[in-house]
């Protein structure tokens, strides 16, 4: 009698296992779209790679300052590398981005306001000191990076934008 039990619990148990997963035979939420549709797209890297790079050339609308400078020049197509030598100041045009590869640089600003360090998620005030691989932002003309006092080295600034050397 116990065997008669075990094997009726067991085809019990197996039958009601088979039906309840017929019953929740349910497709995965997503999984019936086809690929390249406009429920699910399909791109390559190649696609993407050029659509940054014309958000990145096309997108621009920076200029560059005309008030008189010694040397200035206006990057829409993407980065520079710039040399600022002690005593010069390397002025952002409105809307552009530097990075200080090498060097000690210090805010420069005409005004109290300072430049947003992107990098931190702060603003550095005028006369502030400038971590190098910091990505900072200028939202005015006017404003800039220059040698700290007493060095004597230069900086090496990326640079996408429009900027003047002072």
């Amino acid at each position: 009698m116990k065997t008669v039990w075990k094997v009726t619990t067991a085809a019990v148990l197996i039958g009601g296992s088979v039906l309840a997963g017929s019953l929740l035979n349910i497709q995965a939420e997503g999984a019936g779209t086809t690929p390249g549709t406009a429920d699910d797209p399909v791109v390559t890297k190649s696609y993407v790679d050029q659509a940054i790079q014309q958000a990145i050339n096309g997108g621009g609308g920076l200029s560059t300052p005309s008030t008189g400078s010694s040397s200035e020049s206006s990057s829409e197509d993407g980065v520079q590398i710039v040399e600022v030598k002690p005593g010069k100041i390397l002025v952002a045009a409105e809307g552009t981005e530097f990075i200080v590869r090498s060097g000690k640089a210090v805010i420069y600003s005409a005004d109290s306001n300072g430049v947003a360090d992107l990098t931190d998620g702060k603003d550095i005030p005028n006369g502030g000191a400038v971590a190098n691989n910091h990505l900072l932002s200028f939202p005015r003309e006017g404003r800039g990076i220059q040698v700290q006092d007493g060095d004597t080295h230069n900086l090496t600034v990326m640079v996408r934008g429009g900027y003047q050397i002072k």
